[in-house]
Order: C-alpha cells, then structure tokens, then sequence
C-alpha cells in the first residue's frame, strides 16, 4: 500500500493466547502473516508460486451470475 499507512489488525484474545503460549518468542506479525498465506492457499486463492491468482480461472475475480 503506497502512500498510505497499512491497516491495523486487532487480534482477539484468542489468538493473543495462541501466539503466546504456541510460538513463544517469534514475531506475532510473521506468525500471521504465514497463517493468512497458508489459509489463502488452502482456498485456492494462490498459484503454486504463492501469486495471487487473477483472471480465468482464478478465484480473486468477482462471479457473477450468468
């Protein structure tokens, strides 16, 4: 995101105490940061290079009903 700040996450609780007591002394932001690729991955949003799939076939297209 040039030339604006980027959005701010606010963790729940939850995943405070997960971050806390599962990845103890590693940095909460990568943490996240590979779980949402993980997740996007999962979902088929993602090549197998970790791109974000665009056009035919790819899924970050918005579908409209025929």
């Amino acid at each position: 995101m040039t030339g604006r700040s980027l959005p701010l996450v606010q963790p729940t609780l939850r995943m405070w105490t997960i971050l806390r007591r599962c990845y103890r002394g590693q940095d909460p932001v990568a943490i996240l940061g590979r779980a949402l690729d993980m997740l996007a991955g999962a979902d088929g949003h993602l090549d197998a290079a970790g791109r974000i799939k665009t056009g035919v076939g790819g899924r970050s297209e918005v579908r409209r009903p025929s």
